[in-house]
């Protein structure tokens, strides 16, 4: 406020002094000609040209009067325009700016000149073209989201649902089945279903995440016996997988702060991950490094390998590395796009590496994070 009360004195300011300047050379051209013409009305009287229509109009005062005064006027405004052409031109271009922007063509801008009201609207009116086109660019993004998550959904859940719905159609049909064929369609259908809801916990949990629905409930959280249970509960997938996992921390607990069920979800996903792409190298490994002031922890699978041209796009919603597309591991592509965002919720980082030596997925953490603080996203 105190900045657009400063350029509106300096505007006034610069009217008055302009409008001094115009007055003053008004003035002087005035007193040039009344001297003048007095001069030569008073030279031509002294000489044969005494009753020249000049002299004559010389001794005429009202007549002369008159003169001087639109002379002044006219000398007036014309310095007066002089001196204020170039704020003319200048609105000129603004109105032709306003007029380009308003049949639509967004790439107009305007250059900023001086500071004054005028180049304050300037500067307004090219913000107001960038807050434009960015909102235009949020909408379409939000438009190719939307259709590219209709997409996705439909294709992965159709999949379960039809096998769901094929089995089910065996089992209540006229042909006779017999009881162990029966028990295998009822386990596939199941095992379906289970996968469906996965995908739709998936999706909704990505919803709430990516569109700011969840509110982090910070509180104290052992992270050495957070990934310990978690580890503990995936034991019958590592059995079934024929994999081992191992544990490895350099203290026997670390407590932080953080929202307990979203962190529970990010290690979840991260050795839900694990497990299916990493069943080749039969071995998982969970390291715990922890400092005063962060924790590291890396979750390491020694399976596929993520090929480098990849890794930068792995956290992004929908994708998958094309290996993983097969009945499976295939996925919604939103688990680790879940874990990102739940790692940024809370100011971390994670990264993902890929080689001979192992996948790695390594999440840093602050161990006092204040989610009330402005600054928490600020590089470790």
């Amino acid at each position: 406020m105190k900045n657009k009360k400063d350029m509106s004195k300096r505007f006034r300011t610069r009217m008055a002094m302009n409008i001094v300047y115009s007055a003053v050379i008004a003035c002087l051209v005035e007193v040039f000609l009344i001297a003048n013409v007095s001069m030569i009305a008073g030279y031509l009287q002294t000489t044969r040209y005494e009753d020249s229509l000049f002299v004559q109009l010389a001794q005429m005062d009202t007549l002369m009067t008159l003169i001087y005064v639109i002379t002044g006027i006219a000398v007036f405004a014309a310095a007066f325009f002089a001196f204020q052409e170039k704020s003319l031109r200048y609105i000129g271009r603004i109105s032709a700016a306003i007029q380009n922007i308003s049949e639509g063509d967004l790439n107009t801008t305007v250059e900023v000149e001086g500071d004054d009201e005028f180049s304050a609207m300037a500067v307004n009116l090219n913000k107001m073209v960038e807050d434009i086109r960015n909102l235009m660019d949020k909408e379409r993004e939000a438009e190719r989201t939307k259709n590219e998550l209709i997409t996705n959904v439909a294709h992965d859940l159709r999949t379960p649902l039809t096998s769901i719905i094929g089995y089910l159609e065996l089992l209540s049909g006229q042909v006779a089945i017999p009881e162990g064929m029966q028990k295998k369609y009822i386990d596939i259908a199941y095992a379906k279903s289970r996968r469906l809801e996965k995908l739709i916990e998936d999706l909704f949990g990505f919803t709430k995440l990516n569109y700011g629905k969840v509110t982090l409930h910070v509180t104290r959280v052992d992270v050495v016996k957070l990934l310990s249970q978690l580890l503990e509960e995936f034991y019958p997938s590592f059995a079934d997988k024929n994999l081992s996992y191992e544990l490895q921390s350099n203290v026997p607990a670390k407590v932080i702060s953080a929202d307990g069920n979203l962190l529970a979800r990010l290690f979840d996903n991260l050795i839900n991950n694990a497990i299916k792409y990493g069943a080749d190298g039969k071995r998982v490994l969970v390291k715990i490094q922890a400092s005063e002031e962060t924790v590291v922890i890396s979750v390491t699978n020694y399976g596929y390998v993520i090929p480098p041209e990849e890794l930068p796009l792995i956290f992004n919603k929908f994708y998958r590395v094309e290996q993983s597309r097969s009945s499976n591991t295939g996925g919604t592509g939103l688990g680790l796009a879940i874990a990102k965002n739940i790692v940024d919720m809370h100011g971390g980082i994670i990264e993902v590496t890929s080689d001979l030596d192992g996948t790695v997925f390594t999440v840093r953490l602050r161990a006092n994070f204040d989610v009330n603080k402005e600054n928490f996203n600020t590089p470790f």
